[in-house]
């Protein structure tokens, strides 16, 4: 539940992203405990060509990286590849021997959970799928009450004016 967000309702994956980052002491605790933030589009060069990774976590309690990749849309099983490749890339890239097997998480919009099982049930990789919610702070009947933004735009303009 990203209830610490205020984001547009059609946002895309960089402003998800942006947000998250922005708020990135909320989205810890709503991960759990044990992540450190290693970083937001982290660079990986896999046979000579450019990848980014989402967001890039390490779990001291686990020791392994956590990648996370963001869709600001409904989980597609297209997005378990990508996914894949992020966590084959980091265990061999930035992976020590010290370290646990990678876990990936890709965090969607929303999911369908039977389209979710089928795409995971053959895969050996450590990945999870996770849908989210941005709570909506205040309920219809409030914002009903408010005023909207060119109401107090115009209601400035007759300050300034006066």
């Amino acid at each position: 539940m990203f209830d610490f967000l205020s984001i547009r309702e059609e946002h895309d994956e960089r402003e998800l992203e942006e947000h998250l980052v922005a708020n990135m002491t909320n989205f810890l605790m709503e991960l759990g405990t044990g992540f450190c933030y290693y970083g937001k589009q982290v660079h990986l060069s896999v046979g000579g060509d450019d990848f980014y990774i989402d967001l890039l976590f390490y779990h001291v309690k686990l020791h392994c990286y956590v990648v996370i990749e963001l869709k600001a849309s409904k989980f597609k099983p297209e997005h378990i590849g990508q996914l894949k490749f992020y966590v084959t890339a980091v265990d061999r890239e930035l992976r020590t021997e010290h370290d646990a097997p990678t876990i990936g998480l890709l965090i969607c919009k929303d999911k369908n959970d039977i389209v979710a099982e089928y795409t995971l049930s053959s895969i050996e990789t450590p990945i999870g799928i996770s849908s989210y919610e941005i709570y909506e702070k205040l309920t219809a009947d409030y914002k009903s009450s408010l005023p909207t933004i060119e109401e107090i735009e115009a209601q400035l303009r007759d300050c300034e004016e006066d």
